[in-house]
């Protein structure tokens, strides 16, 4: 981040950006989102469902926590998808004032080393091991920690249980001793950087990826065609692209009861996170190799 300017008198007022990295499927958009205390990034059983860098922000008295929660590192398909994946995350831990490294508690494997790997040295980085709810003999936490900070100089190690909300406010602590000092960058009530047109898009894309689970291969998106706003309510067209045929009709179901429940189940999320009603209608069309073509994907808004 920029250093304040002289005629801003920020007081102890703190403020930053905070990276959120780990490997695919740990919990990194859960967390995000209960550190903000509001659904902005995408959550799905089905790894690597965060594709974009997303901002979430929370406002305390004292300071502004801006997190990026960052796609999960690719290492399975080396299309130009993932590749602009990575890209993702190596610039978003470079400018970071801390980093926020995820592993499950009681496993780590390659491709966790493989994260740890990029970190860069002069960021702070807080070792967060999430789901340590799920770990019966709290005793075995302990050496799981010592094994882990053996391989890295951590700035500190917080365990914690996104879903059940347990050590959050510890680490929210922890993460504002790294914080610069610096005037707030966003309101008050600002949530995320995101348009609400590229939101509905995401908990579209959500909605896919939780109800077709591993039958859908990862190369889905979502785009809104259409966003309109008359008063309070929201007129929305998006369009979910596949790349064949039969991944079209896994997604509409047997007599389109399929769509229907992703439309109905986004339309719900959408209400509540736009605090209006939405009028919402989705296609499902066929675009084959669109996850492997640059020109595609910048068009598709991956940066």
């Amino acid at each position: 981040m920029n250093a304040t300017p002289e005629h801003v008198s920020c007081g102890n007022f703190r403020c930053g950006y905070i990276a959120i990295v780990g490997r695919p499927n740990v919990g990194k958009s859960t967390l995000m989102n209960v550190l903000i205390g509001a659904k902005v990034s995408i959550t799905s059983r089905k790894a690597q469902t965060t594709r974009h860098r997303i901002t979430g922000i929370q406002t305390r008295d004292d300071a502004q926590y801006i997190y990026v929660d960052t796609p999960g590192f690719q290492t399975r398909h080396a299309n130009a998808l993932n590749k602009t994946l990575n890209k993702t995350v190596s610039n978003t831990l470079t400018s970071s004032d801390a980093i926020l490294f995820l592993v499950e508690a009681g496993t780590f494997g390659p491709a966790d080393q493989q994260v740890l790997d990029m970190l860069p040295k002069n960021v702070p980085v807080i070792l967060v091991i999430n789901k340590s709810d799920r770990v019966k003999d709290k005793a075995v936490l302990m050496p799981f920690a010592q094994k882990i900070s053996a391989l890295f100089n951590f700035a500190a190690i917080v365990p914690v249980s996104a879903k059940l909300r347990f050590q959050v406010d510890a680490l929210e602590t922890e993460i504002k001793r790294h914080l610069p000092e610096n005037p707030p960058v966003f309101g008050p009530d600002d949530i995320t950087d995101r348009s609400e047109k590229f939101l509905a898009a995401e908990i579209v894309r959500e909605k896919v990826f939780r109800l077709l689970g591993d039958e859908l291969p990862y190369t889905s998106t979502v785009v809104i065609e259409q966003f309109e706003q008359e008063g309070n309510l929201r007129r929305i067209f998006a369009a979910i692209l596949v790349e064949r045929d039969t991944h079209k009709s896994m997604i509409i179901g047997n007599k389109g009861a399929r769509l229907k429940e992703i439309s109905t189940q986004s339309r719900l999320d959408m209400e509540k996170l736009f605090g209006g009603p939405v009028y919402l209608e989705i296609w499902v069309k066929v675009k084959s190799g669109w996850a492997d073509n640059e020109a595609g994907l910048r068009a598709y808004g991956y940066e």
